[in-house]
């Protein structure tokens, strides 16, 4: 397991009802703005952005430029740390084609972020478990395909007593409880539906359509509950930037949910 920084912050905020959970959005700002507007409609009282906001191949600077006109709560994900911290040599395709696009305020944006944090005493945000942003929480990867975590896989990797723990990372939404009842909450990726990863095992991961996906979760009569949403936004203006871009891999991706 490969572990960070904690560098966690709380924001003094008062309990909100309803909150707007996005996480992945890697860049694509149609996504994201449709979710806002969905958002919008289904009265929501706070938004938190749990990281990987601008990998890949599409509107980096503009969704840099776009994150840092709200004042959501946003975490720094495995690929803000690996933008601020790899050599050029070292960067993926993705990361490097998304650090070409920033300026210094941005990067000075992005370095304030936080790995971790307490939105209010109840709701922890993570991009991947509290402790590593490249380990996945509510799964387990094994080669080719992730499964469900088992619940004493999740627990282990739960490290906060937190009625609500929000994470994303794996673009899996999924909401479980903990044996001991906290509510778990993955919101799927804003921006890339599905995706190949190495780590810590070669894998798959793909959600079979082009909406975006983000969460709500609530509180009613003490209880926290969880909604997992999927919207249809402009894909296709996304895959052809891609494809303009020499990324027919995130173009087909992005047309159809599948990578082949």
């Amino acid at each position: 397991m490969r572990l960070y920084a904690s560098n966690r912050l709380s924001w003094n905020v008062a309990a909100p009802m309803r909150i707007a959970v996005v996480s992945d959005i890697h860049g694509n700002l149609p996504a994201l703005e449709a979710v806002v507007q969905d958002c919008r409609a289904r009265g929501v009282d706070a938004v938190v952005n749990l990281g990987d906001c601008l990998s890949g191949p599409l509107l980096a600077l503009e969704m840099a430029q776009f994150l840092m006109a709200q004042d959501w709560p946003t975490l720094a994900g495995n690929h803000e740390r690996q933008l601020l911290t790899q050599t050029p040599v070292q960067l993926g395709r993705s990361d490097a084609c998304a650090a070409a696009q920033l300026t210094a305020r941005e990067r000075a944006w992005l370095a304030a972020l936080p790995a971790t944090g307490w939105f209010t005493p109840e709701v922890f945000l993570c991009h991947g478990t509290p402790d590593s942003d490249t380990e996945a929480l509510l799964e387990t990867f094994a080669p080719d395909q992730p499964r469900i975590g088992t619940a004493a896989e999740v627990e282990a990797r739960l490290t906060v007593t937190a009625p609500v723990v929000l994470c994303g990372h794996t673009h899996l939404p999924r909401a479980m409880r903990s044996r001991s009842g906290q509510l778990l909450v993955n919101p799927g990726s804003v921006g890339l539906p599905a995706l190949e990863s190495s780590y810590p095992w070669p894998s798959r991961v793909e959600t079979g359509s082009p909406d975006a996906r983000y969460a709500i979760v609530e509180q009613r009569a003490g209880s926290w509950l969880p909604s997992l949403i999927s919207i249809p936004y402009r894909h296709k203006a996304m895959a052809d930037l891609a494809d303009a871009r020499q990324r027919p891999d995130w173009a087909r991706t992005l047309r159809t949910g599948y990578l082949s």
